[in-house]
């Protein structure tokens, strides 16, 4: 993340993504696969680390062996297989949405992962429950803790979507987009970003 000042000399937090060059490794129809939608590969990789199965279905694009692949079912754009996408497609001002894994935090208690108070003071003899949940549920009848209960366990590393980021500002010649805001996921991590 970084920060940029706007025209009237405000101080906006944006978070700097680099958003290409993608290529169209596949064309998906209605009429031949079901429904309609392009496929887009980024981030080059090697031979080595590509299975044989990808390597002809981008020799079939005409592109190099990439790392990752995504679909998307609303692209309005005219494509070609082996086209290459820029940050051309985005203005500046315009609206995104911004999909991505979110940083994994492991085994967290119920005060970090679901912001529960705890029980509070350390009087009337409470010296080791301040950051526990309390008590979990009734004893005879239902006699079980039901499912959905907000406990500890496993926190982040799942996919999160942010809607609504502005773009601020567009740098071509880098392939950047300085997106208004934070979004999901570790410094390096892969985004989808759709308008």
């Amino acid at each position: 993340m970084t920060s940029v000042f706007s025209a009237e000399g405000k101080n906006i937090p944006c978070t700097v993504i680099e958003a290409g060059p993608c290529v169209v490794t596949q064309l998906k129809t209605a009429e031949k696969d079901g429904y309609s939608a392009v496929q887009i590969a980024y981030d080059e990789t090697t031979e080595k680390h590509t299975s044989s199965s990808l390597m002809g279905h981008f020799k079939k694009a005409n592109t190099t062996p990439k790392r990752k692949l995504a679909e998307f079912t609303s692209f309005t754009q005219e494509l070609a297989l082996g086209d290459t996408i820029t940050v051309d497609i985005f203005e500046e001002d315009d609206w995104v949405d911004v999909t991505g894994i979110s940083k994994g935090k492991g085994f967290q208690g119920v005060v970090k992962r679901h912001g529960f108070a705890g029980v509070g003071g350390q009087t009337h003899g409470q010296h080791n429950r301040q950051r526990k949940p309390g008590s979990l549920g009734a004893s005879s009848y239902p006699s079980r803790v039901f499912k959905g209960k907000r406990l500890p366990g496993r926190t982040g590393g799942e996919q999160v979507k942010v809607l609504n980021l502005r773009i601020l500002k567009k740098l071509p010649e880098n392939n950047l987009l300085l997106v208004k805001g934070s979004i999901p996921g570790a410094k390096g991590s892969y985004l989808i970003i759709e308008n």
